[in-house]
């Protein structure tokens, strides 16, 4: 049956999506709290689902806040008020059958919940979510396979290696050789380091020559089976760009914007220490890069299929710009730039999260129907 999720021309309710079983789940707690809390004030129906690191789910009371809680807070959903524990598939089951059936908004960040496999178990519930649908929420999770396709397509991406757990279980002096050998082929003895599938900088080092290298490998094998080494971009300034839309012809695109690290790179302490870093939502750069910039964002976007939102990162070192990486549920801390970018388009944090709330029923709604008939088979 199709999803109703009009509530016979009301507002539908929200369910939010937050925590969950990976290295970001404290981050995307600030994300998903606030944006529960923005919703709420906007006179949504809002109920918070907390999932724990071992994947199990917890219903939020729908007036809870933050309130500057450490994410160690979360670690106990119970003294929260939270009601649980509950299997995905429980809670799936039950707002598939909600009426009227609610919008998903995933604020879910790295594997599990911005990976695919989140997003397949909403689509077998046929409920409406925020965001990319699962090939793309896949690509885009996926570092290695985001720099193939987007390479493949001719777009500039920093030079890189991929290396696996098992090879460098079996050959670590095979791998570290290669890695020289890219090293000195780039001129540069510097390389990041980092999980192929995660964000938030968890797992990533700069390795500033070959005796750093094995530790950096580790510690990115610690979060998964697939490690990148890039070659590093010595002075290159961050840049990101916001991305708003289901069609590709209509795109909004907000930015870019910039971080000033206060860090070497902009590592886990220089994302989210308060004041150590610093943004901007109008990166001071000229008409013709800005231009390059949301050509390739939106080429990006493109590129996976993303739909409903995404932020899109880039390095520029000189004049030369190359795409990092793409980001299908960014974050929306208080130090993000993903929701403030938007404002030059005339929306606030809360309008932002109204508007991809709009997206994903829009995207839901002009889906073919799936359903067959008998009669309809290749028989």
């Amino acid at each position: 049956m199709t999803a109703d999720v009009t509530g016979a021309g009301k507002r539908p309710p929200i369910a939010v999506l937050l925590g969950g079983p990976s290295a970001e789940h404290d981050v995307s707690i600030v994300s998903g709290t606030a944006i529960a809390e923005a919703l709420d004030g906007a006179g949504w129906r809002v109920t918070p689902w907390l999932i724990d690191l071992d994947g199990a789910w917890w219903r939020l009371p729908s007036d809870h806040r933050r309130d500057g809680r450490p994410g160690a807070a979360y670690d106990d959903p119970s003294g929260l008020g939270a009601t649980g524990p509950r299997t995905a598939g429980s809670v799936v089951d039950e707002l598939a059958v909600a009426d009227p059936r609610p919008v998903v908004w995933i604020a879910l960040h790295g594997p599990w919940g911005e990976d695919g496999r989140v997003q397949g178990l909403l689509e077998a519930g046929d409920l409406v979510y925020t965001g990319s649908g699962v090939a793309a929420s896949a690509v885009g999770m996926d570092k290695a396979l985001f720099k193939r396709l987007t390479s493949g397509l001719g777009l500039p991406t920093a030079p890189w290696r991929e290396i696996r757990v098992d090879r460098w279980a079996r050959d670590r002096g095979g791998v570290l050789a290669e890695l020289e050998a890219f090293a000195a082929g780039q001129g540069e003895p510097r390389l990041m380091v980092k999980p192929a599938s995660l964000g938030s900088s968890v797992g990533m080092t700069l390795a500033h020559d070959a005796a750093e290298r094995p530790a950096a490998l580790e510690l990115a094998f610690r979060y998964d089976t697939v490690a990148l080494a890039e070659r590093y971009l010595a002075g290159a300034r961050d840049l990101e760009v916001s991305v708003i839309g289901n069609d590709p012809a209509r795109l909004e695109l907000y930015g870019p914007g910039e971080i000033l690290a206060g860090h070497e790179f902009y590592d886990f302490a220089a994302k989210y220490t308060p004041g150590l870093s610093e943004t901007s939502p109008r990166a001071e750069v000229s008409d013709a890069v800005r231009t390059v910039i949301l050509k390739l964002a939106r080429d990006a976007y493109r590129a996976i299929g993303a739909e409903g939102f995404a932020r899109v990162d880039f390095l520029l070192q000189g004049d030369t710009i190359f795409l990092n990486e793409i980001n299908t549920i960014p974050g929306f801390t208080p130090i993000s730039l993903f929701p403030t970018m938007p404002a030059e388009g005339g929306y606030t944090f809360a309008g932002v999260c109204e508007r991809i709330v709009e997206l994903a029923i829009e995207r839901h709604a002009a889906r073919a129907d799936a359903r067959l008939e008998p009669s309809e088979l290749p028989r």
